[in-house]
């Protein structure tokens, strides 16, 4: 089954948001069917504020790390996409391509000085029918998972934005829809219905369950950095532990740690 093939499954695609080689081959064994980068997880590993703040080589080599122990299909959160053209983003998305990977996140906000803004969606459907156009033409066939931050900004009419801006990213070649922070079942039946792009919701508090998500019309589920948050609160916690009990005795609670 190719990577698109499994966004028409009888259950959506559960994807494992992974972050280097280590969280990659966790997902893997896990028994997961695809990964995907986490750009805030990169980013925190790495040291970073998320938006673009590390550089594409930067990211590009945690790739070729993760794809270097892992096999299964592997999709990228490449964010605005690293360029200030679809020249170059399309350039960056060809040499992920040569690394194995099958599809991109890519997604239609900006950060400017610490702010992210929504891009003009007529714009940025110019510049994603461009990236198709590049990529078509060296037969470069990536899953263009579109990201769109309607509701992640609090548009205020987020539904119909959406509903404008999907339209618009169909037409100039995505293969899919990312809405992050949408999480109502109604607006999820009308997104899903009123769209023919495979639609993507991501982790949230009140995200309902996966069975309701597959009613709903949901094909793709995504965890963004809440797997990486988590863990980086039980070191921060093991941590705190030891110098509080000056012990390594709380690390060994866990009968399966291991040295």
């Amino acid at each position: 089954m190719t990577f698109a093939e499994l966004h028409h499954q009888d259950t959506p695609l559960l994807i494992a948001n992974v972050w280097d080689a280590t969280s990659a081959l966790a997902a893997q064994q896990a028994g997961y069917q695809a990964l995907g980068t986490s750009s805030a997880a990169i980013a925190a590993m790495l040291g970073y504020e998320d938006g673009e703040a590390m550089s594409f080589d930067e990211l590009l080599y945690i790739v070729t790390r993760i794809r270097s122990v892992s096999n299964l299909p592997l999709s990228v959160d490449v964010e605005a996409g690293f360029g200030s053209s679809a020249y170059e983003i399309a350039e960056h998305l060809k040499r992920l391509v040569q690394t194995g990977v099958v599809g991109i996140n890519l997604e239609d906000s900006s950060v400017v000085n610490g702010v992210r803004r929504l891009d003009d969606a007529l714009a940025f459907s110019g510049v994603l029918k461009e990236i198709r156009t590049r990529l078509n033409a060296v037969n470069h066939h990536l899953f263009l998972n579109i990201r769109t931050d309607t509701y992640l900004l609090n548009h205020e009419q987020a539904l119909q934005e959406t509903l404008l801006r999907g339209r618009l990213y169909e037409a100039a070649g995505a293969d899919g829809l990312f809405v992050p922070c949408l999480t109502s079942e109604q607006e999820i039946k009308i997104i899903s219905e009123e769209l023919n792009l495979p639609l993507n919701v991501m982790c949230m508090p009140d995200l309902p369950a996966f069975g309701r998500l597959k009613t709903a019309g949901i094909s793709r589920i995504s965890m963004g950095n809440v797997v990486h948050s988590a863990m980086q609160l039980k070191l921060k916690n093991a941590l705190q532990l030891i110098q509080s009990q000056q012990s390594f005795a709380g690390v060994f609670v866990d009968e399966s740690a291991r040295y």
